[in-house]
């Protein structure tokens, strides 16, 4: 390895620890509150094309994952774009660093849906829950490069995903079992980042 080899890979490592040590600003309380919306009205769309979810779990499932796709462009775009102009010269650490603490959730909440749906159908009725509790891990992964008060809606989400299963039958596919945690969740999640963003501003 030449010196100039050795001298690049000490100046990446350094940017990885300093965004590591940052707090990350690249999501926008907007957008995150507009997905608390589109859960509301995913939910309305399930209580008007899909009243019977665990006759017509395919009709379920294409509901709230094309949800769960659009949400994750809206914050992902807009993420893209805060953190370039908010974190600039640590942009590609920032967003490489939000989404390795994210995607490990989002990888096995798809598992553990395509395991349920295709091997344990009497279980179906656990998704709901299943996918709060990993949604709320996500979060708690999270909260060391963002607001620390944003274990609050880890806690949220881990309440309502237990709360789920704790019904123990088809209810736990009831919409608003799904709408109303996920646009509730996502005003605290939107809120705190609003509240710490004028605080910022306050400081400056």
């Amino acid at each position: 390895m030449t010196d100039l080899d050795k001298a690049l890979g000490d100046i990446s490592s350094i940017r990885r620890q300093m965004a590591r040590s940052t707090e990350f600003r690249g999501y926008g309380p907007a957008t995150l509150a507009s997905t608390g919306a589109l859960a509301l009205a995913a939910a309305a769309a399930q209580a008007l094309w899909v009243p019977d979810p665990a006759n017509h779990l395919g009709g379920y499932l294409s509901i709230w994952i094309w949800t769960a796709a659009l949400s994750a462009a809206l914050i992902g775009t807009e993420m893209y774009a805060r953190t370039r102009r908010i974190h600039s010269g640590m942009a590609d650490e920032m967003i490489r660093m939000a989404v390795e603490q994210f995607l490990p959730s989002a990888g096995v909440g798809g598992l553990v849906t395509f395991v349920l749906v295709r091997f344990v159908p009497g279980s179906q009725w656990m998704l709901p829950g299943i996918w709060q509790i990993i949604f709320s891990l996500g979060i708690f992964s999270s909260v060391r490069f963002l607001p620390r008060t944003m274990a609050v809606a880890g806690g949220w989400y881990l309440l309502t995903g237990l709360s789920c299963l704790a019904l123990g039958d088809s209810r736990a596919l009831s919409p608003w079992a799904m709408g109303l945690p996920y646009a509730a969740g996502q005003l605290i999640v939107a809120g705190i980042l609003l509240f710490y963003a004028q605080e910022a501003k306050d400081e400056v």
